[in-house]
């Protein structure tokens, strides 16, 4: 889509993008096929699996399951902030991974759902491009090796060459493949229709509002999706929903020429992009 390259350097950064009418098909895209690092985002893969072992009957959502404190991976939301242990059920570990990203709900529900049984998913689905090396522990544990320091790095020296930044050696997808993953859950083609309708729950119950949903601030559409953080990485992936019915599934990777933590820009040229490419669509 002309202009999008722009809009993608006026805000510091290296976008991927690709939009498409969940129900007709049309779509718009900006360097859609390339592989990108998804960081969190791998979690919406990790929820359909879970999802659809519920509904073979491999595990019981309502099941309940509980985390012990020195079992917690890094994060700074739901389990993994708090101080004791916490026992919730699985379906309840799938909020929390989805509503805040919490890392140990993540790794909770990927040590019962198997990384491998995502991945065979993935493929079973013609997600050729997707996949999940490593659990949220994993990743944190190879930035850790590959810097050779406990907190997150900024030195770009230091960044080079971790491979947690690298969609060769780490949990990656490509916006296309992304936005189909998501139009199958809102088309109930994923796992059954009650188990879509679940997923889709969830995903509207994400908190975060400055990237995807600000480029939609009205009280009539609907944004439900799941961002991604590392390191100069800012991503968001999801579902704009119109009253008119229109459906829109939207992917934007974004990768920042600077490496501060706080990247005010990156998060806000993800609306932006993101609803530049929706009001084509809806022409």
């Amino acid at each position: 889509m002309t202009g999008l390259g722009t809009l993608f350097r006026s805000a510091g950064v290296t976008g991927f993008l690709h939009a498409v009418d969940v129900d007709t098909g049309a779509e718009v895209a900006h360097d859609a096929d390339d592989a990108v690092v998804t960081a969190s985002m791998f979690k919406v893969a990790l929820l359909v699996e879970f999802f659809r072992q519920a509904d073979r009957g491999l595990l019981d959502p309502a099941e309940r399951v509980t985390v012990m404190a020195d079992r917690h991976t890094p994060g700074a939301t739901g389990v993994s902030a708090m101080s004791d242990d916490v026992t919730m059920s699985l379906r309840d570990l799938a909020y929390l991974m989805m509503a805040v990203s919490d890392n140990t709900a993540a790794d909770t529900l990927m040590d019962r759902v198997g990384l491998s049984a995502v991945n065979t998913m993935l493929a079973g689905l013609g997600l050729t491009g997707t996949r999940v090396e490593h659990d949220c522990r994993g990743l944190f544990a190879s930035i850790v090796e590959d810097s050779g320091q406990e907190e997150m790095p900024t030195d770009p020296a230091v960044l080079a060459r971790l491979r947690a930044l690298d969609p060769a050696r780490t949990n990656r997808s490509t916006p296309r493949e992304t936005t189909r993953l998501f139009g199958m859950i809102w088309r109930d083609e994923a796992a059954s229709p009650r188990s879509c309708a679940a997923m889709r729950r969830l995903l509207g119950l994400q908190v975060w509002p400055h990237r995807l949903a600000a480029g939609f601030p009205y009280d009539d559409v609907a944004v439900s999706g799941k961002t991604g953080t590392l390191p100069t990485i800012r991503n968001e992936a999801g579902v704009v929903e119109y009253p008119d019915g229109g459906r829109y599934a939207v992917a934007v990777f974004t990768r920042s020429y600077g490496t501060a933590h706080n990247q005010p820009r990156a998060d806000a040229v993800i609306g932006a992009a993101a609803r530049a490419a929706v009001e084509r669509l809806r022409g």
